[in-house]
């Protein structure tokens, strides 16, 4: 199993942080991102990392971690009631709107409410959806200077006792 990764990109940390989770070893192929090469876009016509190269070849994090889910249930990330499962799901689905588009928008400069989004921000549901998002957070405290929410922030120390979360912190504070 391959990785085709970059280590600034969140989007690439949540699925490191599922791979470690399930205990899956995998071979990392590092990208740089400011000098992509040509043949990512044979992988992913977007030319975009995350990209996971098993049984099939998946780009996109969410479709990832969906992926590594079913294929190695053990230990489950996602609850097993399925409307809980659902709502995990929807919370990924939403990511955009619920953060990462404030994200972003905050990362380029512009006036936007990164802040209250990370206040509003529902954590704690599901251990899928925490990943989902804990790779921005951290970016956000630790890259961005943004100061968290106080809830967030145990959020975040309580998620950072688990080795993978920490592994991922303890790399974005070395960016």
């Amino acid at each position: 199993m391959k990785l085709y990764d970059a280590a600034r990109c969140p989007y690439c940390a949540r699925v490191r942080i599922v791979l470690a989770e399930k205990g899956i070893a995998y071979e990392p192929v590092e990208l740089d991102l400011s000098n992509r090469p040509a043949w990512i876009y044979e992988l992913n016509a977007t030319g975009r990392v995350p990209v996971l190269d098993d049984t099939v070849v998946l780009p996109e994090s969410a479709v990832i971690m969906s992926y590594l889910e079913e294929r190695y249930p053990q230990p489950a990330l996602l609850p097993a009631d399925p409307g809980e499962r659902a709502c995990a799901h929807l919370l990924v689905f939403r990511f955009d709107a619920l953060l990462g588009d404030d994200y972003y928008a905050y990362r380029r400069g512009d006036d936007n409410e990164l802040a209250a989004k990370l206040d509003a921000l529902e954590v704690g549901q599901s251990l899928f959806a925490d990943i989902a998002y804990v790779p921005w957070v951290i970016r956000a405290r630790d890259m961005l200077g943004v100061e968290l929410p106080a809830r967030l922030d145990e959020w975040l120390d309580e998620l950072a006792r688990r080795p993978a979360v920490a592994a991922e912190v303890e790399l974005v504070q070395a960016l």
